[in-house]
């Protein structure tokens, strides 16, 4: 249960000013005032309605999930650390769902929930007049189970093989699975991407996977919130940022099935490369580039060869 603090506007519109003061002291461009509304609505549970009445009225009382010493705790973190936001409220939201993230694992971005909506797309035009898909479907590289759990809810007959090598992880994508009834739905296993599902060789219809793919040298580059708190592992892609998806390249070939789709998140410029290497690799057809909301070529699709 929530602890509700209740505070004169007054008080708060204080501690508002000294929040704004902070803000304007690391005379940093990535924080806007927008910025500090958005942690007020997550991290206090401030509505909408209340920023905007407690402006006009001083005797407002302003109802808070946590006390100011928290909330100053949490912004100091913000503001000073660079701690992203999901991690100091301890959730995401991502599509429809509210997913539980914590350090050590990767917080589910707005780009990858198009993916969800291209595997849709494709299984629409592969098979116009069937119903909802069925068999065995991977997610490898699960993190917070996200696509798992966006692809479970789509395509409710279909059964899910969640991987990650992360422990951490992989607690957090049971949680995750469990608060949206998808927990009997989706198997999670502990290992490197299709190691532990030694039993579905030539049996996926799909696999599907966000891997890390950012080359070394450019982790450290990263906005502080990536580069200082999420962690490598789900990021570092080796030295072209292509080590993993070479192995979902080479290995996809012996577990998906004849037609069974391939689909991979990546970096912008990565794509074409990502499509060469399923060419040479002589297993899969029908390859192609998509992009997201933005415009960027973030996803290549393939299906393995009859």
């Amino acid at each position: 249960m929530v602890n509700i603090n209740s505070i004169p506007a007054v008080d708060f519109y204080r501690w508002r000013f000294w929040a704004e003061e902070l803000l304007n002291q690391e005379q940093s461009g990535d924080f806007t005032i927008a910025e500090l509304d958005t942690f007020l609505q997550y991290a206090g549970g401030i509505d909408r309605l209340s920023l905007r009445l407690g402006l006009r009225q001083d005797n407002y009382p302003i109802q808070l999930s946590c006390d100011l010493p928290q909330l100053t705790r949490l912004w100091q973190q913000r503001v000073q650390e660079r701690v992203p936001l999901q991690y100091l409220v301890g959730w995401a939201g991502w599509r429809q769902f509210t997913l539980q993230v914590t350090p050590g694992v990767l917080i589910p971005r707005p780009e990858t929930e198009v993916l969800v909506d291209w595997v849709q797309e494709e299984i629409r035009k592969g098979n116009p007049d069937q119903g909802s898909p069925t068999g065995n479907w991977a997610d490898l590289g699960t993190g917070s189970g996200a696509i798992a759990i966006g692809l479970g809810t789509i395509f409710p007959n279909i059964t899910l093989h969640a991987v990650d090598c992360s422990e951490i992880a992989l607690a957090m994508a049971k949680v995750n699975a469990q608060q949206n009834g998808l927990e009997h739905r989706i198997q999670f296993y502990h290992g490197e991407w299709f190691e532990p599902l030694h039993h579905l060789q030539g049996n996926l219809q799909g696999m599907v996977s966000n891997p890390p793919y950012i080359p070394t040298h450019q982790l450290s580059g990263l906005q502080p919130e990536v580069a200082y708190h999420e962690p490598w592992l789900a990021l570092d892609g080796g030295s072209d940022g292509l080590d993993c998806i070479r192995i979902l390249v080479k290995q996809g070939t012996h577990y998906l099935c004849p037609g069974g789709l391939w689909v991979v998140e990546c970096m912008a410029g990565q794509a074409l490369t990502i499509a060469q290497l399923l060419h040479h690799q002589g297993d899969y057809g029908h390859i192609h580039i998509t992009k997201d909301w933005e415009g960027i070529e973030r996803f290549v699709i393939a299906q393995r060869q009859l």
